[in-house]
């Protein structure tokens, strides 16, 4: 028999969980460093805070939680069972405010990368091969520019 846990219970495990410098970030950061990419970490002047950033080429990377990002929403919200007004009502906050910093940063000129957690998990070399992707073109079009 599965024992669950009591709301106090859940309440420590939430309050727990980190939003800057969570594990999943510090294994891109410290690969993209290891590789010689030096970033900006939770730069509180580039609107909406991104994970990390490369201001130079205005890209801004955000690590998305599946949980708190809302993966796969439609197909998942109903599996919320616990306090599932407030946990619907955040995610879809939370969802419809990555929508609103995406679009503000790119009609700035940004280019804006979201990795969902388990892509970093599953496949880091392949996150990274964006990153480098997106570098790399706009390194090419800041040097055509000169």
């Amino acid at each position: 028999m599965i024992k669950l846990e009591t709301t106090e219970q859940r309440r420590k495990i939430m309050r727990a969980i980190k939003s800057k410098n969570t594990t999943v970030e510090i294994i891109l950061a410290k690969a993209l460093w290891h590789k010689g990419y030096r970033y900006r970490k939770n730069d509180k002047t580039i609107f909406g805070t991104p994970d990390l950033v490369f201001k130079k080429y205005k890209i801004a990377i955000f690590i998305d939680s599946e949980f708190f990002h809302g993966f796969n929403w439609e197909a998942k919200k109903d599996k919320i069972k616990n306090n599932r007004d407030y946990w619907v009502a955040k995610i879809e906050k939370n969802i419809a405010r990555d929508q609103k910093v995406n679009e503000y940063l790119i009609s700035k000129g940004w280019t804006v990368l979201r990795f969902w957690c388990s892509e970093i998990n599953k496949n880091l070399r392949e996150c990274i091969k964006v990153i480098e992707n997106e570098i790399n073109d706009k390194h090419a079009r800041i040097y055509f520019l000169k």
